[in-house]
């Protein structure tokens, strides 16, 4: 993983994220088909976290996560549409934890009518974080990143949920990177993680459950083929 990426900062953290995550379950094992076109052995899906008491404790670990970093900023960012929920969710939370920043989100289409505009919320400015679920082939954030740096605001990181630290293209012609090294290289922003695959397999390898138990060799298989 690119040195900018930084690793959840201890293991109790991303630890029971995946445990909160199977609980829910938002992560699940099995054969799913991904956007790539590849099985893989588990998926993610935030959109899982779908009640109130879900999406309290899910930007709680967002929160945790940035401040724990001890990245400096000034407000946060939420992408249309999935990252409006979860920017506004760690803001709610930051709060709670004594830390009351401003947040903003993107429409899809600019308004033409009352204040106008494709922003909602509080004006980018200072050092901003976007918050998003994953990262699959970036380009979501990097409308983000654009808008951010249109508006005279310096986008400070991208804080997701899940890094699946999983190479892209085709199988016969595979990238170095992942779609989050891709990333931070390109833009030169720090990624976070409230957790990443090697948490996913810590987890798996010592659970106390044997049928969670009986799924790692095939995601181990899984990253040794397409992880990085």
């Amino acid at each position: 993983m690119s040195s900018m990426s930084a690793a959840p900062p201890n293991d109790t953290l991303a630890r029971d994220f995946v445990a909160f995550s199977v609980q829910s379950g938002v992560l699940r094992f099995g054969e799913f088909k991904t956007k790539a076109g590849r099985l893989s052995p588990y998926f993610f899906n935030s959109g899982l976290f779908d009640d109130g008491a879900k999406l309290a404790r899910l930007s709680e670990f967002y929160a945790r996560r940035l401040l724990a970093s001890g990245l400096q900023f000034d407000m946060l960012f939420g992408p249309a549409y999935k990252g409006i929920t979860l920017a506004a969710g760690t803001g709610i939370a930051l709060a709670g934890l004594g830390r009351s920043v401003p947040f903003c989100h993107n429409r899809k289409e600019a308004k033409d009518h009352g204040e106008g505009g494709l922003m909602v919320g509080a004006p980018l400015k200072g050092r901003v974080v976007i918050i998003d679920d994953v990262i699959t082939d970036g380009a979501s954030k990097r409308e983000s990143v654009e808008m951010i740096r249109a508006a005279g605001a310096e986008p400070a990181a991208v804080l997701i949920a899940m890094d699946r630290m999983e190479r892209g293209g085709r199988d016969d012609n595979l990238s170095d990177k992942s779609a989050v090294e891709d990333f931070q290289s390109q833009y030169g922003i720090p990624v976070l993680s409230i957790a990443n695959l090697t948490d996913l397999m810590q987890y798996l390898r010592s659970n106390d459950d044997p049928a969670l138990r009986t799924h790692f060799s095939a995601v181990a298989a899984y990253r040794e083929r397409y992880g990085v």
